[in-house]
């Protein structure tokens, strides 16, 4: 008994989506196999949740210039900062960062006039 035409096929479509094919020379699905994909290692990392990087690593300043101008939130490393000098070799970092980024754009870097610490308490 033939298998209507809507029926015709079907059992060998199944089997070829499921890579049981035999991979005869027309077939249109190739054998697959579990064990061709990337390993582990070789996969990117996942992103990360919001807010898990490490707090403290760096320092953030508001910077006025001599012009009246203001950069927020400049970072500085965590690490530049503290001891006896406080807050002072966040002033040279910014100066150096001003200095490489005027060489590149071809300008004079400005001169600072104040740096304050983003969420300092003023006195």
């Amino acid at each position: 008994m033939p298998l209507p035409p809507s029926r015709r096929g079907s059992k060998t479509r199944t089997i070829q989506q499921f890579g049981r094919c035999s991979g005869r020379e027309g077939c249109r699905f190739q054998p697959k196999s579990f064990d061709c994909g990337a390993l582990i290692d070789d996969k990117p990392a996942m992103a990360k949740k919001p807010g898990t990087n490490p707090k403290g690593e760096f320092a953030f300043f508001n910077v006025v210039y001599e012009d009246g101008s203001q950069r927020s939130n400049r970072r500085v490393p965590a690490e530049l900062l503290g001891g006896l000098d406080g807050d002072d070799p966040a002033r040279s970092f910014i100066m150096e960062q001003d200095r490489e980024i005027a060489e590149k754009s071809g300008r004079p870097p400005m001169e600072i006039k104040e740096i304050e610490r983003v969420g300092a308490k003023k006195k």
